[in-house]
């Protein structure tokens, strides 16, 4: 095929192809399947749910655009449609990574927005529901229990059930935790758990330190993962928690904790 056969592309923007790839939903998938193997269009069809006269006007403008071409009954990705549907998969999960972070982004350290959107995407962030408010604690108790190191920093989300038993447990076990929680954090504990609270902290392995000017945000040091928990002002309850292996994060984690426990002063058991 020669260039004067190649229909006017200049005439549609970069936005505008972006904008024809957007407006409808089956397309960005349909480019995506593409690249994977050839498909014909009834198989192409059934994939995005759109009718066969649909996917021929769809197909005949990939094609116009020479992100694919015809072989036989089948159509497969050119290397130029290779590359837009590689960008728009990166577009999309960047998308999706803002969403779960816009509505969060208020309780989050200041260094997570120098952080590279890598960084961000490799984040679980599990957000508590009003059909499921207990989610972020369930994460917190289902990591804790695969651990062998803790260090928190405003370490409430570990003193809530079922995440206290687990603590107990881990401690039981001879794992080393060191907490560093606010006084009023550590009063809530002796108070709730008083016989338990005792027992705990005759033990070597179990550190508590009082510091009055902890950061609004929780943060936890474990085997294999560090997580922030994002307390509501208010009422204390965690609204999220978030969870990574990368080790920008974990660097960043590491010097917290340790600032925080060198300024924390040590409680005396009751």
């Amino acid at each position: 095929m020669g260039h004067d056969s190649i229909p006017h592309q200049n005439a549609v923007s970069p936005i505008g192809d972006i904008a024809y790839l957007a407006r409808s939903e089956h397309r960005v998938p349909t480019l995506i399947a593409l690249t994977e193997r050839p498909r014909s269009r009834s198989e192409l069809c059934e994939m995005g749910g759109v009718s066969s006269s649909t996917m021929r006007r769809t197909l005949d403008e990939f094609e116009s655009r020479v992100w694919i071409r015809k072989d036989g009954y089948q159509y497969t990705a050119t290397r130029l449609g290779e590359v837009i549907a590689s960008g728009m998969e990166d577009l999309i999960e960047q998308v999706e990574t803002e969403r779960k972070l816009r509505d969060i982004w208020h309780w989050l350290p200041d260094e997570f927005s120098e952080l590279s959107i890598e960084t961000w995407e490799a984040m679980t962030i599990t957000v508590a529901e009003p059909d499921s408010p207990y989610r972020p604690i369930d994460r917190f108790e289902s990591l804790l229990t695969e651990t062998n190191e803790l260090r928190l920093i405003r370490p409430e989300i570990a003193l809530m059930e079922p995440c206290f038993e687990v603590l107990v447990q881990l401690i039981d076990e001879g794992v080393e935790v060191v907490l560093v929680a606010r006084p009023e954090s550590h009063a809530y504990f002796l108070s709730t758990y008083p016989e338990r609270s005792s027992d705990m902290m005759q033990q070597d392995n179990f550190t508590v330190l009082e510091h009055d000017a902890l950061p609004p945000c929780g943060t936890g040091l474990l085997d294999e993962c560090v997580t922030i928990s994002c307390y509501e002002q208010d009422s204390g309850t965690v609204h999220v928690l978030i969870d990574t292996d990368v080790a920008a994060v974990r660097e960043w984690a590491q010097s917290v904790c340790e600032t925080y426990a060198s300024e924390g002063q040590p409680v005396t058991p009751p």
